[in-house]
C-alpha cells in the first residue's frame, strides 16, 4: 500500500519511539489518516501508536482536539499556529507523549495566492511542551503526491523530536 521507503521510515520512527518508551498520536487534516495508517502498517506498532485523530473540518479541529476557534478565524486552518495547536491539542486528548499534526492544501482546488496548493504546515509536540514546526510548499504536484510528501515530511519531523 505504501512505498518501501516510507515503510522503512515509519519503522525507524517506531523503533526510536519504542526505545525511548514514547507513544505517538496523530492529528491529521490534509492527510486524512495516512500517517496513522502508515505507522500501523508496521507489525507490532500497537505498543507505540496510541491513537489518530482525523480532524479534517474546522469544527473537528475545535471539537475533537480543542483548537481555539479564534485561532482558526485569525490565521486560517492552514497555518503554523493551527498546526501547533493541533499537535498540542492531540497531546491533551490522547495518552501519548509525542504527537504529529498536519494541515494543508492538497488540491486540486482550494488554493489562494497566500495559501497555494501544496502548502502544508506540520507540527510535532512532546508532553514536556517542546514543539517543532515546518512549512512546506510542495507546489501543485497533484493531490496524492502532496499527501504522500506530507506523510514523509511529518515522519522526518517526528524523528527530529525523538
Amino acid at each position: 500500500m505504501f512505498p518501501p521507503n516510507l515503510v522503512a521510515l515509519a519503522a525507524t520512527v517506531l523503533d526510536e519511539a519504542r526505545a525511548k518508551g514514547l507513544r505517538i498520536a496523530t492529528a491529521e487534516s490534509c492527510t486524512g489518516g495516512l500517517i496513522a495508517g502508515l505507522l500501523t502498517e508496521i507489525p507490532g506498532s500497537s505498543d507505540v501508536v496510541e491513537r489518530g485523530f482525523v480532524t479534517y473540518s474546522n469544527d473537528a479541529k475545535i471539537e475533537v482536539i480543542g483548537v481555539p476557534e479564534a485561532l482558526i478565524a485569525a490565521h486560517g486552518a492552514v497555518s503554523e499556529p493551527v498546526a501547533r495547536a493541533m499537535a498540542e491539542g492531540a497531546i491533551r486528548h490522547a495518552r501519548a507523549e509525542l504527537t504529529v499534526a498536519v494541515t494543508g492544501v492538497a488540491g486540486p482546488g482550494g488554493g489562494t495566492a497566500d495559501k497555494p496548493i501544496g502548502l502544508v504546515h506540520i507540527a510535532v509536540a512532546r508532553e514536556s511542551g517542546e514543539t517543532l514546526h515546518e512549512e512546506h510548499r510542495f507546489g501543485d504536484i497533484g493531490r496524492s503526491r502532496v499527501r504522500m510528501k506530507t506523510v514523509e515530511a511529518a515522519l522526518k519531523l517526528l524523528l527530529k523530536l525523538l
